[in-house]
C-alpha cells in the first residue's frame, strides 16, 4: 500500500508528455494533460474551444 505521497505521484502527467508550445505546438490533449486531466473527447473538444477563444498562451496558467 503506497503513501498518499505515492499516490500524488503516480497521477502526476510526466513533464516528458507535457509541451507548451516552445518545441512544437501543443494539440488540445496537451492542454487537458497539463490541467491534470485525462483526455476524454469532452474535455478535449472544451480545450479545442478554449485554445480558439483564448489562444496558444492559454497553456501557460497550468504550467509551473
Amino acid at each position: 500500500m503506497g503513501t498518499e505521497s505515492d499516490q500524488q505521484r503516480e497521477s502526476v502527467t510526466p513533464s516528458s508528455k507535457l509541451f507548451t508550445g516552445g518545441e512544437r505546438a501543443y494539440d488540445p490533449e496537451d492542454l487537458v494533460m497539463a490541467t491534470g486531466a485525462d483526455p476524454t473527447p469532452e474535455r478535449v473538444e472544451k480545450a479545442r474551444k478554449l485554445i480558439e477563444k483564448e489562444g496558444p498562451t492559454v497553456i501557460e496558467r497550468y504550467l509551473p
